[in-house]
């Protein structure tokens, strides 16, 4: 037998060298310093929000300083009307407020998962029902809807305005689950898994599961946005404990004792500003996971990378 037809055993066939994904995270910085930014503006929010007692002397309900006071070496942000510091609340604030947004978040994303992407994948009355749900839950005006519910609820702690947002905003992701687990039932690899005898939730979290990461992160991170404007709202206007420093009684007690009219910005710009920046380092972050969890752009990359290299003798 000549050796052109010498059988080949498939285990003697080289098997393709998989980059591992800490690779691939430091090629995408390299190229790409906006997810870096993302994290770096997020982390100083972090570090801000757990070092508080150590950046601040001052308690956040302290009083007795002179009223609305401009910044100084004394008091960076300023006082307010009662004479308290504006960074002590800033940075006392900043615990709560991300603290509902990254809770919230999660919770919507759980929900999406659960009413979007099972649903969808078994199918039959099962999806039929949960998909009516979730078009009455679009329908229903988001804001509107937290505020009667924050209105019959007696005690809107923290806790409470973290629950009610994240069930009450998990309807568009589990729209958008719902869409794409639709659509990668029907890929070869599911229907390959599929008839191997696989069992339908090892389909559903090992196969379809993780070709949708990228979108759920992305779903974490805008129900997270989202949980963060959404507290500052209904804390602006007067519907959760004001007596709880946060981002959102900042902005109400600044309204309220006319911040505006009386020329202090320094009271109303840091917890505005830091709501802005908190959603800016969100979205920068999901655009580097979307292009480490995207399968199309990872295509999209390498052959941009070939073609790169092949202008180049």
């Amino acid at each position: 037998m000549s050796a052109s037809h010498v059988p080949i055993s498939p285990r003697s066939l080289p098997t393709p060298r998989r980059l591992p994904v800490w690779h691939t995270i430091r090629s995408i910085l390299q190229r790409d310093k906006r997810p870096l930014f993302g994290v770096a503006i997020l982390a100083v929010f972090v570090l801000m929000a757990i070092l508080a007692p150590v950046l601040t002397p001052y308690s956040p309900s302290q009083t007795g300083f002179q009223t609305m006071a401009a910044p100084s070496a004394r008091h960076w942000l300023g006082t307010t009307a009662s004479g308290q510091d504006v960074l002590s609340q800033f940075l006392y604030g900043s615990r709560i407020s991300l603290g509902v947004g990254f809770t919230a978040g999660f919770i919507a994303t759980l929900l999406a998962v659960i009413m979007g992407m099972f649903p969808a994948y078994l199918g039959g009355h099962t999806d039929t029902i949960m998909a009516t749900v979730t078009n009455i839950m679009l329908v229903i005006p988001g804001l509107p809807l937290l505020i009667v519910i924050t209105a019959y609820v007696h005690q809107t702690g923290p806790a409470t305005i973290a629950l009610v947002i994240g069930l009450t905003g998990w309807a568009w992701g589990a729209r958008v689950l719902r869409s794409q687990t639709l659509t990668l039932s029907h890929r070869d690899f599911v229907v390959a898994a599929r008839l191997a005898g696989e069992n339908r939730w090892r389909i559903l979290l090992a196969e379809i599961l993780p070709n949708m990461l990228s979108l759920v992160v992305a779903n974490v991170v805008f129900a997270t946005i989202g949980a963060i404007l959404a507290e500052a709202s209904l804390e602006f206007l007067g519907l959760g404990n004001p007596n709880i420093i946060t981002w959102g009684t900042m902005l109400y007690w600044a309204d309220a004792g006319e911040a505006l009219l009386g020329g202090a910005w320094w009271w109303i710009v840091p917890p505005g500003l830091a709501i802005a920046l908190v959603g800016l380092s969100l979205a920068l972050i999901n655009f580097g996971i979307d292009q480490i969890a995207n399968p199309r752009l990872r295509v999209n990359r390498i052959r941009k990378n070939r073609a790169g290299r092949g202008s180049h003798p």
